[in-house]
């Protein structure tokens, strides 16, 4: 069985959705480092991204789309689900699984700082759809996001 877990070839992926959080991704990359080598995984490569989990564009996630469709990896290593993707981590695992690789999660639950990423994602899910439905440049699209983030703060100072 050992011989088995020696010879798996895994990906470490994270992400963070600001530069201001690059404590907290190179935290991510240290604990799954750590993690990797306590189960005696090969690390082909460490990936990251800075970029909302909504993007599907990221570099990083591309660079891996690219190492599983060439079949250079057995296992990708996270943190979180949501640092695969915030929406639809289900279509990933079923990608992946097509190309016999798993995605491993190392903690089930979600990060501590989940409301201040939710609140990203949720004004680029607005901030994309006003710019589509108005067009990025126009004046009602700026009013929409201008009042979306306002709710969300009146939101965040009465919790």
């Amino acid at each position: 069985m050992r011989e088995e877990v020696r010879g798996i070839k895994a990906i470490i992926y994270a992400r963070v959705s600001s530069s201001d959080q690059k404590s907290d991704l190179e935290k991510q990359i240290q604990y799954l480092t750590q993690y990797c080598s306590a189960k005696g995984y090969k690390v082909v490569d460490v990936i990251s991204d800075v970029a909302s989990g909504l993007k599907t564009n990221r570099r990083g996630l591309l660079k891996l789309f690219n190492y599983i469709v060439n079949r250079e990896v057995d296992a990708v290593v996270v943190t979180y689900k949501d640092r695969l993707t915030r929406f639809g981590f289900e279509y990933l695992e079923y990608f992946f699984g097509q190309y016999g690789v798993r995605i491993e999660v190392v903690y089930g639950g979600e990060p501590k700082d989940v409301y201040q990423e939710l609140v990203e994602d949720l004004l680029a899910i607005v901030t994309s759809f006003a710019g589509k439905l108005y067009g990025m440049r126009s004046r009602k699209k700026k009013r929409l996001v201008q009042g979306f983030k306002q709710l969300l703060e009146e939101v965040e100072k009465n919790d």
